[in-house]
């Protein structure tokens, strides 16, 4: 670590505990807006399934498998404790693999057709499946060897995805013991897998899964969602891409040719660039549709998320691809030769007719081909040797975070329009909320959930809530409609949501999701600032101090905003942000103006969204601490003096009151028919949460402050 970084890592250590009296620490979870938390007593807890037939929420782990009542996140049914033997353990460990690998991670939870829940785990490398009785919560093993292969890969590390189509479930998995063999196989009914000696995919990384039903006529498809290496590129260096494949739910195989093999698989590059910089993010990490307009599933919209694939480079940047590009590329795309491995080179075959690829559908009856068995083995060759298509379906950001790695994502329709409210999850623990209206990108919330630093690795939308998961907890929060929007500031970011502030009540109410062009909802908080007139702040300063000053920019556009400031040469823009290092050339007046990417229901011009005065502090008047991150050698060497002292008074108060938390907690734990977990809503801990000094996206109040 830099000298510079230990200072500003030193500096904000003691202004943490001067603000907050506290510093991150490990707590249960606390009632936040209004939600209730559970800690589950169990470890790596990855996989969560709502039985929609039910009120209960099924949640796989290392060695368990819960049911918990999703009201209130309390216990359905005792867990099911489901561990491989210690025998099998050493015989995993003896092959080579770490102990922590050798246990039995729960990967996959399914509804079946007859209403059982399917389970799966890595069981110490070799991966196990069962069927539980949703009505007595009992776990029956399934016999055979190798009964999870393809469905549950080896490593428990690795990625893959599962969803069921009508009870039949579908899984994207790696296949073997190496994890270097991959499956897209249909594992329940008539079963058709991926031959692995067609070579159709290139060390691919599954991230989700979804199916997409069609109008009467045609066949339902399933997409898969992965990043993979681009074996098209004849590079010395491999070049990860982003996929998204296609198979048709009725397919049956060929009779023939691809014999219980997929006739109809199909995949095609999605790109994720920013115009404007030309940067691209090619890493996906999630994947979530959204049908916008109910019973319409041409209105669907898939909604990424991706990262950078350079190492070290913590950003995150939401695409969105509507299923109708995605449909149109592998209706008329052409077909790449794998064969020849050049860039850009289409099949110089002629394509067959029938096209290969397509699914069965009413034209194709009328032909004579009431299913993939019927094709004629010409197309279903060429089908084979050409699964990539040579057109890309493209998009721009949504909004791209630099700092924040965000997780997971989901999202919900609003007003049965193309405005939409993502829900995405960080690896630090927190919720944030980001309102979707035209190409706008507006944050509205960021909650944390835990106060201990893991990873969202799960979130479900049910009745008006969101359930996040992370290895250790849940956590139920209120997320959707206007009410939860506590301040005028936020209600009136969310107006593109249909939310207004009332005025009389003291309330952000439900109003016409569409906002009149010319009304700026800044003006009825009283604040006396609108949009595009923001106060000025006057910051004192001292020769030598870095100042970073933040850009009050609420939309999350891809595009930096503008600053003006003095020609002083000592000045550094991240992102929207500006740092200032202080001199006699730097004093003066700096301005932020933004424009969002897109259309803008408050006029296109770039908006004044900050602006500073920066004068120079007397010597003889003593100094306050102003907004921005003030960075002085000498107060940093006093500053770390400071926190060994401040932090050792506070590390043992914390140690005690961790305590009584502790003995309570067990006491709590006992007098639940010791089930080892607690049912019911946890115990107030302290809330203790880390206290960013830059200025962040989130108004005063959406975060710590409403968390009890």
């Amino acid at each position: 670590m830099s000298l510079l970084n230990m200072s500003t890592t030193c500096y904000m250590a003691v202004i943490l505990w001067l603000t907050t009296g506290s510093t991150r620490c490990q707590t249960a979870i606390p009632n936040v807006h209004g939600g209730v938390g559970a800690v589950l007593g169990v470890s790596n807890a990855s996989v969560l399934l709502q039985d929609p037939s039910s009120e209960t929420l099924y949640l796989g782990a290392r060695g368990s498998i819960l049911a918990l009542h999703t009201s209130n996140l309390t216990w359905k049914h005792p867990s099911i404790k489901w561990e491989a033997t210690e025998k099998e353990r050493k015989s995993c460990m003896g092959k080579g693999k770490r102990e922590d690998d050798c246990y039995n991670y729960i990967c996959l939870l399914e509804v079946l057709k007859d209403g059982r829940i399917y389970v799966c785990g890595s069981y110490a490398y070799d991966p196990q499946c069962g069927f539980i009785d949703p009505v007595t919560f009992t776990l029956v093993k399934e016999e055979g060897d190798k009964v999870g292969k393809g469905k549950c890969p080896y490593d428990p590390r690795q990625p893959h995805t599962a969803v069921t189509a009508d009870g039949v479930l579908y899984t994207a998995s790696p296949s073997n013991f190496w994890g270097t063999e991959f499956d897209i196989t249909r594992a329940a009914g008539q079963q058709v897998r991926m031959d692995q000696s067609i070579n159709w995919l290139s060390d691919p990384e599954f991230v989700s899964s979804a199916l997409v039903r069609e109008s009467p006529g045609d066949d339902d498809k399933i997409y898969f969602f992965f990043t993979e290496n681009a074996i098209e590129y004849d590079l010395y260096t491999k070049v990860r891409v982003t996929r998204v494949a296609r198979v048709c739910k009725g397919d049956v195989g060929g009779s023939k040719t691809l014999q219980k093999r997929w006739t109809s698989f199909l995949k095609a590059q999605l790109v994720c660039r920013d115009r404007d910089s030309g940067q691209y993010y090619t890493v996906l990490t999630h994947a979530y549709p959204l049908e916008h307009r109910l019973g319409d599933p041409s209105s669907t919209h898939f909604y990424t998320l991706f990262t950078s694939q350079w190492k070290g480079e913590r950003v995150s940047a939401v695409c969105v691809y509507s299923l109708a590009d995605i449909t149109k590329v592998f209706a008329t795309g052409g077909f790449r030769d794998m064969k020849r491995n050049c860039v850009n080179s289409g099949s110089s075959e002629s394509v067959p007719d029938p096209r290969p690829g397509q699914c069965i559908n009413d034209d194709l009856r009328a032909q004579g081909y009431n299913s993939s068995f019927d094709m004629p083995d010409r197309v279903l060759q060429f089908a084979k040797e050409h699964p990539l298509l040579t057109s890309t379906v493209d998009a721009a950001p949504l909004l791209v975070r630099r700092g924040t790695t965000y997780t997971r994502i989901t999202a919900t329709n609003i007003s049965n329009s193309d405005a939409a409210l993502l829900h995405l999850g960080t690896d630090q623990g927190e919720l944030h909320s980001v309102s979707i209206v035209g190409r706008i990108a507006t944050l509205l919330q960021e909650i944390p959930l835990t106060t201990s630093v893991e990873p969202v690795n799960n979130i479900l939308i049910h009745q008006g809530h969101v359930v996040v998961g992370s290895p250790s907890s849940l956590s139920r929060v209120p997320v959707e409609g206007c009410r939860v929007y506590s301040s005028c500031q936020v209600c009136a970011r969310a107006a593109g949501l249909g939310c207004v502030w009332d005025v009389n009540k003291r309330a952000c109410v439900a109003d016409s999701p569409v906002q009149r062009e010319s009304e700026d909802p800044l003006k009825v908080c009283g604040t006396g600032e609108g949009r595009c007139s923001p106060v000025v702040k006057e910051l004192r300063v001292k020769k030598g101090l870095v100042v970073l000053l933040p850009c009050d920019h609420p939309h999350l556009s891809p595009l930096p905003c503008v600053w003006e400031h003095p020609q002083g040469r000592h000045t550094q823009q991240h992102h929207s942000h500006l740092e200032v290092t202080v001199s006699g050339s730097s004093l003066g007046f700096y301005s932020c103006r933004c424009s969002a990417q897109g259309d803008y229901s408050w006029g296109s011009e770039p908006c004044l969204t900050a602006s500073y005065q920066l004068i120079m502090e007397d010597l003889s008047v003593k100094g306050r601490v102003d907004p921005g991150l003030w960075r002085s050698p000498v107060w940093v060497y006093i500053s770390c003096v400071l926190l060994g002292v401040l932090v050792g008074a506070l590390g043992a108060t914390v140690f005690l009151k961790r305590l009584c938390w502790r003995a309570a907690q067990q006491t709590q734990l006992v007098d639940r028919n010791g089930r080892g977990a607690n049912q019911g809503q946890q115990g107030r801990g302290p809330t203790c949460y880390e206290n960013k000094l830059v200025m962040s996206d989130t108004p005063v109040g959406q975060s710590g402050e409403s968390v009890l």
